[in-house]
């Protein structure tokens, strides 16, 4: 019978992947697929070149495992919100912070992610699907769960649940889209921090003032909502891919 693995060597082992799948992330983010180099990878993770193809076979392969870790993060993250002890308001409120805070601090993914609907459209997409499964499809489910709970507890408003979705997610990719267009019309860059720090509070003082009945109550949990959470670091100016 073959020795099997002992633990420290299956830690080592861990860990040495995790190096690599966080080098990969940086690097595919930052040069798409084509434009990244395994060479590259290996030496910011402080591998042998041969181990990524010891652990992934290709560097196709190693795009979707580190797309995939990334998204898996970010499912990990909204279903810990989702899941939390607080009403649904509360919970949206949570939800739509996280999204512009992840925008702000997570740029890796949300580069992946336009790379990968680019990919998409032209039809070349194989891991979008895979997304979409795992990530995707499970947390929308959550956020109608949600919002239809909210609903028939009397605190949100009566409407379309995905309509809430577009109206609070929405949102928040149209401001970092359209922030050239805003550099132009606006006094100051949307992209500044400080900027950044206003939107962030504006986005949810909105909300609880819009998706709750009680306009009372939603302007305390908004308060609630942004007392409590962390501010992610804010680079000067934040770098939105579709702005370069």
């Amino acid at each position: 019978m073959p020795d099997q693995p002992s633990t420290a060597q299956s830690k080592r082992s861990a860990e040495t992947r995790a190096r690599v799948l966080d080098a990969a992330l940086a690097a595919f983010a930052a040069n798409g697929l084509a434009g990244a180099r395994t060479e590259d990878i290996a030496a910011a993770a402080g591998v042998n070149k041969a181990l990524i193809y010891y652990y992934f076979e290709s560097k196709e392969k190693l795009y979707q495992a580190a797309l995939e870790m990334s998204a898996e993060r970010i499912r990990e993250s909204s279903m810990a919100v989702f899941l939390s002890e607080a009403s649904p308001g509360e919970r949206i409120l949570r939800i739509a912070l996280a999204h512009f805070d992840r925008i702000v601090g997570q740029r890796e993914f949300q580069s992946l992610m336009q790379q990968e609907m680019i990919r998409l459209h032209k039809g070349e997409s194989d891991a979008m699907a895979v997304i979409i499964k795992r990530v995707f499809a499970p947390v929308l489910e959550m956020y109608q769960s949600t919002v239809l709970a909210g609903i028939k507890a009397g605190e949100l408003i009566p409407v379309d649940w995905l309509q809430m979705h577009f109206a609070s997610l929405g949102a928040n990719v149209f401001y970092f889209l359209s922030a050239p267009i805003w550099r132009r019309v606006l006094p100051s860059d949307p992209l500044a921090p400080e900027a950044l720090l206003k939107r962030r509070i504006h986005l949810v003082e909105y909300l609880g003032q819009t998706v709750f009945i009680d306009r009372k109550r939603g302007a305390a949990l908004a308060a609630k909502v942004l007392a409590d959470t962390p501010i992610p670091e804010i680079h000067s100016p934040v770098v939105w891919e579709g702005n370069k």
